[in-house]
């Protein structure tokens, strides 16, 4: 954990939020030094935060304590480079328990997933939340999607407690967006509330979803291609409008394409794409399922294509290390 605050952190980025996969070894156990190679591969490749253990990273899969071993792995891995953000979920007392093991491994702060199983009602939702953003320092990413989607006043109470400094949104309804950061910015004037494009595969709707101020967004595809996602991310923040309508037709509209042939293929799908990159991360756990042999060939022939058209348009559009890239612009708010 470092200092600065994690939402002045996030304002400054430069790249694609990374949300690797969690590892596992032949024998099922978590694998931290496959896990930390794939961190440390995120992060030299321009990631601008690690979500572990989030969607992608099987948070459901994980026991407390493997939890732990991840969180502290990236924390360890990244050694401050950037933030690292923890999942937390469940109910309230087992989303409790996760964002304090989070905060005791070092992470920097919380991506507070959905409720297990019960559809509450707006004041539920926002008990649960406030609870969980009180029950550390850690500062709050609220996840909305599934049975966890909230009325624009609901995020405005959300946006005035303390600790809760932003709203992922999986739900992709862009009216209910539009109409939510009006009212914060009407309620809550002055707030800098965080909003972050949360839906599977997230550069499809990139577009879409800057029209209404929101650019901070997670990419899956930058745990498998990075090179591709700081791409697509370099092109919307210059407005290279060409490059983004080619990625968009010829990788990610047939990725999202491919993602709805299978179940639990946002997670699959991904993992596959890590082992077909050369890391051997390991399958996901049940109850999620491999994805088909062609299912398989069928995303290297995407991945493939995708690299096609950086290769069309020249060298610079690569994917620059950490270490090339350019001096973060100013904060990006919802």
């Amino acid at each position: 954990m470092t200092s600065a605050p994690l939402a002045a952190r996030l304002t400054r980025v430069a790249g694609p939020l990374f949300f690797p996969v969690t590892a596992y070894g032949p024998d099922g156990d978590v694998d931290l030094d496959a896990f930390r190679a794939h961190v440390r591969a995120g992060v030299d490749a321009g990631a601008a935060a690690v979500f572990a253990c989030c969607g992608t990273g099987e948070f459901h899969a994980l026991t407390p304590e493997e939890f732990r071993r991840v969180v502290a792995a990236a924390v360890e891995e990244t050694a401050g480079e950037v933030p690292v953000v923890a999942g937390a979920g469940y109910g309230t007392a087992p989303a409790i328990q996760y964002a304090r093991i989070a905060e005791e491994a070092g992470a920097d702060g919380l991506l507070a997933m959905p409720p297990y199983l019960v559809v509450a009602d707006q004041a539920g939702l926002l008990g649960h939340y406030t609870a969980l953003a009180a029950a550390t320092s850690l500062e709050t990413i609220v996840y909305q999607r599934d049975n966890a989607v909230f009325t624009p006043e609901t995020v405005v109470a959300l946006a005035g407690t303390p600790g809760i400094i932003g709203l992922k949104d999986g739900h992709g309804d862009l009216d209910l967006m539009q109409r939510t950061v009006s009212a914060v910015r009407t309620g809550r004037p002055g707030t800098d509330f965080l909003y972050f494009n949360g839906l599977p595969t997230a550069e499809l709707t990139g577009p879409a979803y800057r029209g209404i101020g929101v650019t901070l967004y997670s990419s899956a595809v930058f745990a498998f291609a990075p090179d591709i996602a700081l791409a697509f991310y370099r092109a919307l923040e210059s407005g290279d409008d060409a490059l983004a309508g080619e990625l968009l037709d010829h990788f990610y509209r047939p990725l999202v394409e491919l993602r709805a042939k299978g179940r639990g293929y946002a997670v699959a799908l991904v993992k596959a794409g890590v082992r077909l990159g050369g890391l051997d991360v390991g399958p996901v756990r049940t109850p999620l399922t491999e994805p088909t042999a062609a299912h398989v060939e069928e995303l290297t022939a995407i991945t493939a294509r995708g690299r096609a058209v950086l290769e069309r348009y020249g060298s610079e559009h690569l994917g620059q290390g950490r270490d090339e890239q350019p001096e973060p612009g100013p904060g990006t708010r919802g």
